[in-house]
């Protein structure tokens, strides 16, 4: 294999862990906030405040793979 192939093989390892990982923790993080707000509808405001700020947070990791996945698809030269 040539140093190309090993760097779209990169890329799309880099795409598929990147953005699945962080795909799931969102699903998972809205889950359990509906699931807390049908169990106590009282603390709906600090639950849904700490679900959006995680979310950011996982939204985070998806953007650092996808600036990776950018920066070695057009700036490292094979």
């Amino acid at each position: 294999m040539d140093a190309a192939t090993m760097r779209m093989l990169a890329i799309g390892l880099i795409g598929s862990v990147g953005f699945i990982g962080p795909g799931l923790g969102l699903g998972f993080i809205g889950y359990s906030a509906l699931a807390g707000i049908a169990r106590n509808p009282e603390a709906s405001g600090r639950i849904v405040t700490n679900m959006i700020l995680i979310g950011a947070l996982t939204e985070a990791v998806a953007i650092y793979a996808l600036v990776l996945a950018i920066i070695l698809a057009f700036v490292v030269k094979a």
